[in-house]
């Protein structure tokens, strides 16, 4: 089976075993999701989920949280770890919404990527998910998951796995066979287990590569 061909019907079966995949992160305005991305760097969705809501509740705008002092925003947002350089790119980033965008976020990949704090699975988390633009984003679960299924090969580097996707993946797939990937990754194909392959829709087409028999 060709990779091209592989990719689509991973993309059918994950679509029919989680048929109502989303973003994790909990946000009702987009600058809030940029800042959840953020502090979600080695770090729980859950727990981010939880941390945020005393944050939104203290600066409850672009505007507040930009003029916040880096200090206070370091003291709500420790508990998702390295609370000092998250607290400073959150800050800046803010400040350049504020400044540049007034206070919204840019609709365009390349200038996502200039905000403090932002790189190319963050860009394309935004893009997929607030502007529903074609979107594949390279986290720790796809990273994994494509390499153990198949669909790339010995790539752990973020960016080289999303452009192998990239050639394979419909662009129109890519942002929810993502969100897909993280459910599958944690129930299924999880990282601090063994793999519980004789449950996993995959099972028969899966290449299970790096994985232990």
């Amino acid at each position: 089976m060709k990779k091209e061909e592989l990719a689509i019907e991973v993309i059918k079966r994950l679509k029919e075993e989680y048929p109502d995949a989303g973003c994790t992160l909990d946000y009702d305005q987009a600058w809030k999701l940029l800042v959840s991305v953020r502090l979600a760097a080695q770090c729980t969705d859950a727990r981010v989920n939880v941390v945020v809501q005393d944050l939104y509740a203290k600066y409850p705008s672009v505007e507040a949280l930009s003029e916040a002092p880096t200090e206070d925003i370091e003291e709500i947002v420790r508990p998702c770890g390295l609370g000092k350089s998250k607290a400073r790119d959150i800050s800046a980033c803010m400040k350049v919404l504020v400044e540049e965008y007034g206070g919204k976020i840019p609709r365009d990949f390349q200038a996502l990527l200039k905000l403090p704090g932002v790189g190319r699975k963050s860009a394309n988390l935004i893009m997929g998910d607030v502007f529903g633009e074609p979107a594949i984003v390279t986290d720790t679960h796809c990273i994994r998951l494509t390499n153990r299924i198949g669909l790339v090969e010995n790539l752990k580097e973020p960016k080289k796995v999303e452009m192998a996707l990239w050639k394979i993946i419909p662009p129109e797939e890519g942002n929810d066979f993502c969100h897909r990937l993280v459910y599958h990754g944690r129930e299924v194909c999880t990282a601090r287990t063994k793999p519980y392959c004789s449950r996993c829709c995959l099972e028969d087409i899966c290449q299970k590569n790096g994985v232990e028999e």
